[in-house]
């Protein structure tokens, strides 16, 4: 007889989207279990040990703002943290940081075992259940029965994973680790269409063999920039990175080696990450560059293993190490393991409701790679998603959904649903239409509220937003109600370079000119600066947040506008009014489009591939507006 267990919801995999859906859906008072197949890598760092850049880091943001975990562990086992981006303006500054692979584990370990109502159980999930169309459970490798009321698949690379190095294939999830057989007929079975993806990591290098005065520095920053909006120190000591390039004789070494490539000898057929490309999809891609930058980063504190980024490869071993060997610094190289790539199983996106729950199988959900995306960022994003959605899937309720305007994770989840992919998903600033609204600094803004409405943020969150939401109030106001007057600051302008006052102003008004932050609004208006230094805590953090929202406020108010506008579609409530096949009054392509994803409001249609805007405006009018 098997062994059974009940819960309200069981997270099927201990990844990121999976540690995150497991503590969202606990903390909305679910009776969670967490099914992994090795407690001691939960939220393993499978590719380069490092969270958050460009666009990832708002999602970090967002995660933590909501009451996720992601970035409080990251801040507390980070080893560099950089702001990319600073050249340009804030609305796409982003927070990065390398962690220490070992430590992030264990961190993230600390935070499971101290969530109530948050079981684990470490075992492999075989086969979905379900009756009458919805999920009643999981069964598992060693014959045990989870019954349970929403199921979430979190399982990463696993499922009917292939690692390829060379002509050398081997079934594993990820390295040294094996893969998932039959979990994705088990899904499939039931109307859910499936894919084939790759993605791919580098070569893993010995600190002791590199030649680090040969290579360039890169150092951290150490201002108070950091992912979580609760208060702390990054705790672990700082280190540095540093930068080297391939040259011809690399590159000569590896074409040597592309008859042999997996991707270029018909062994791989998948799709790998365009925005990640691989050494040897370089090298094809761009047969003019002579060279290639490579970033060489600490996995650890006390460890030698590092991590070579820029250098993804499913070469030969013998090839990636011939290769590595002719770039100077590395002429000594000595590796703990080559790079290699990854085939794996996912799920049709547009399949999903916006709460992440299949349209298939009521109370089963889906986040992170299994969705075609592609990064820790976005899967931690989209299991706090669904496992707060699952939870509330048990207990009754509105589902949680972002919309575009709201959140980075909104974008992410529209697009997936919405657009389906052809390639694994990253986040970029680009992909979202309102990226002024999107800050990083202001996720808390946006969202903290929200998650503490629904139990998911914590009183002590809650009292740390109105906190800063009220000393960056008295910031704005003091500068909108602070004098200037022109011959006390007129000398300091024409030195920074900037037109001289004829008459009084405030000084809010200064701010808008390019040469003045409120860095020198403060030398220029000492009531200001005393305001700031008068705070009693996080001055630095409240300044930049009142610095932007001033300097910046004709595009944020522009831009809200026209999100609003954008919102009187997505009240249009679509679903289920229209007989697709049948709408003579619009193009095949949309009534296709239409039918397969089935869009719940006018909105979500707009931005399907294939509905062009004269097809909207026939649906208006038939709506009666």
């Amino acid at each position: 007889m098997s062994y059974t267990m009940t819960y309200d919801v069981v997270v099927v995999g201990g990844g990121h989207a999976g540690c995150e859906a497991a503590c969202a859906s606990a903390r909305l008072g679910a009776r969670t279990l967490l099914i992994t197949m090795d407690m001691n890598k939960v939220a393993q760092m499978s590719c380069n040990p490092a969270v958050g850049g460009i666009a990832k880091g708002q999602i970090v943001r967002e995660i933590d703002a909501l009451g996720g975990q992601m970035g409080i562990v990251s801040d507390a086992t980070a080893i560099q943290f950089r702001m990319l981006n600073r050249s340009k303006g804030p609305a796409v500054w982003s927070p990065r940081a390398q962690c220490d692979r070992g430590k992030f584990i264990w961190k993230w370990r600390e935070q499971l075992d101290n969530t109530p109502g948050l079981d684990i159980w470490q075992d492999q999930v075989e086969e979905l259940l379900v009756e009458d169309g919805s999920v009643c459970g999981v069964r598992t490798l060693w014959g045990v029965t989870v019954k349970a009321g929403s199921v979430v698949i979190t399982a990463g690379t696993f499922l009917n994973g292939l690692m390829h190095i060379g002509r050398c294939q081997v079934p594993g999830g990820r390295i040294a680790e094996p893969a998932v057989a039959h979990l994705t007929e088990s899904i499939t079975r039931h109307g859910i269409t499936t894919g084939r993806m790759k993605t791919g990591t580098p070569v893993r290098i010995d600190k002791r063999s590199v030649h680090f005065d040969e290579m360039e520095v890169q150092e951290g920053e150490h201002d108070f920039h950091k992912f979580s909006f609760l208060d702390g120190p990054r705790p672990l000591k700082q280190l540095t990175c540093w930068i080297c390039y391939t040259n011809p004789e690399v590159h000569d070494v590896l074409r040597g080696g592309l008859a042999d490539s997996p991707l270029y000898n018909g062994q791989i057929q998948s799709i790998g990450p365009r925005y990640c490309p691989s050494i040897e999809t370089k090298l094809v891609t761009f047969p003019e560059r002579e060279q290639h930058m490579l970033f060489l980063e600490p996995e650890g504190e006390s460890t030698n293993e590092m991590y070579l980024n820029g250098f993804s490869s499913s070469m030969p071993m013998e090839v990636q190490i011939a290769a590595l060997k002719k770039i100077p610094a590395l002429r000594d190289l000595k590796v703990y393991r080559p790079g290699y790539a990854i085939e794996y199983d996912y799920f049709d996106p547009t399949l999903l409701k916006h709460s992440l729950e299949s349209k298939k199988v009521g109370g089963l959900f889906l986040a992170g790679q299994v969705n075609g995306t592609t990064g820790y960022e976005e899967a931690a994003g989209q299991g706090l998603v669904a496992g707060v959605n699952a939870a509330i899937h048990c207990g009754g309720g509105q589902p949680f959904v972002m919309h575009r305007d709201e959140s980075y994770i909104g974008v992410l989840i529209d697009d997936l649903v919405t657009k389906g992919v052809d390639e694994p998903y990253r986040m970029f600033t680009s992909r979202a239409e309102y990226r002024i609204l999107l800050r990083q600094d202001d996720a808390d803004a946006r969202l903290t509220e929200r998650a503490y409405n629904i139990g998911l943020a914590t009183t002590e969150r809650q009292q740390w937003w109105l906190q800063k939401k009220k000393e960056v109030e008295h910031i704005i106001q003091l500068c909108e109600q602070t004098a200037i007057k022109p011959k006390e600051v007129n000398g300091k302008l024409e030195a920074l370079g900037t037109t001289p006052l004829h008459y009084g102003c405030k000084a809010i008004d200064l701010l808008g000119r390019p040469q003045v932050s409120l860095d020198v609004l403060q030398e220029l208006a000492p009531a200001v600066k005393e305001a700031i230094a008068s705070l009693p805590n996080r001055q630095e953090e409240m300044a930049e947040a009142a610095e932007v929202l001033m300097k910046y406020k004709g595009y944020i108010q522009r831009e809200r506008m026209v999100a609003d506008k954008m919102h009187r579609l997505e009240d249009i409530k679509i679903k289920g009014h229209f007989d697709y096949p049948n709408m003579n009054q619009i193009s095949i392509e949309a009534r296709q489009k239409l039918q397969r994803i089935n869009p719940e409001t006018l909105a979500q249609a707009s931005r399907i591939p294939g509905v062009s805007p004269s097809d909207i405006n026939a649906m208006l009018v038939l709506m009666g507006r």
